[in-house]
């Protein structure tokens, strides 16, 4: 792994108890940031802590769901107070009904506040700390469902690839102030959240076989990606929406 050089500095993962976000704090942890866990499952977040301090470096737990402006405003805050700065933020919280109908209105209303608003939110109120520091890099965890089009999820394909303009207008709204702004565009990643893909041997292949490099990608090849959008390597680098698929979307 590649230590991206951001002793000193503070980041703030959301969703941040299981999968890439996860994956994403340890790497953060791992170039010498302390960081803010996040997640709506404490016991998940816990243990992304637990995990963190294991290896000497330094995190701490909120409690944090997207959905609720309140919770983000006061997450950003308490990262503040506890680390008197915020540097990098990985907006990762998100949800995938793979198997609900998402024109259901429950289901689309659950998708918006979640995967679209929640990263609105979240830019805002990390702005809100970043600006008067002189700057600071923001993440997004978009989706390669945000480039192209996807028959079965409306409501996800339809909040990524908002996730994808609410990127590209952060980079412009605050090029000049110090804030980069980029995101993630994953392709299918082992995870809990896509755990139904591979629990049968046949649907499997099948998946796998949908990727030219021939099998899924692992939570730690995005947090690689993350991490390096956030340290001073990428600093010409704003409002791109990085694809990491194993080629997916070059067909």
């Amino acid at each position: 792994m590649i230590h991206y050089g951001l002793d000193g500095r503070a980041a703030l993962v959301t969703g941040a108890g299981s999968g890439i976000g996860r994956a994403s704090a340890l790497a953060f942890a791992r170039s010498g940031a302390s960081v803010m866990v996040s997640d709506v499952n404490d016991a998940g977040g816990a243990e992304t802590v637990a995990m963190i301090e294991a290896a000497g470096g330094k995190a701490r737990f909120r409690r944090c769901d997207v959905g609720n402006g309140d919770d983000i405003a006061a997450l950003v805050d308490a990262t503040v107070a506890e680390f008197g700065r915020l540097d990098c933020a990985f907006n990762n919280a998100g949800v995938n009904r793979l198997e609900a109908d998402e024109y259901e209105d429950d289901n689309w209303a659950l998708s918006i506040n979640v995967n679209l608003t929640g990263v609105m939110r979240c830019m805002r109120e990390e702005a809100r700390v970043m600006l008067p520091a002189g700057g600071g890099a923001i993440v997004n965890t978009a989706s390669i469902n945000g480039l192209v089009g996807n028959a079965a999820q409306p409501g996800y394909t339809a909040t990524k690839h908002g996730v994808v303009g609410l990127t590209r207008h952060g980079a412009l709204r605050w090029a000049q102030q110090g804030i980069r702004v980029n995101a993630v565009c994953p392709g299918v990643i082992q995870t809990g959240m896509t755990a139904p893909l591979f629990a049968d041997e046949n649907l499997r292949k099948v998946v796998d076989s949908m990727t030219p490099m021939g099998r899924s990608g692992k939570a730690e090849e995005i947090a690689e990606a993350v991490v390096w959008l956030c340290s001073d390597a990428a600093s010409f680098v704003t409002g791109h929406p990085m694809v990491i698929d194993g080629g997916a979307t070059a067909v």
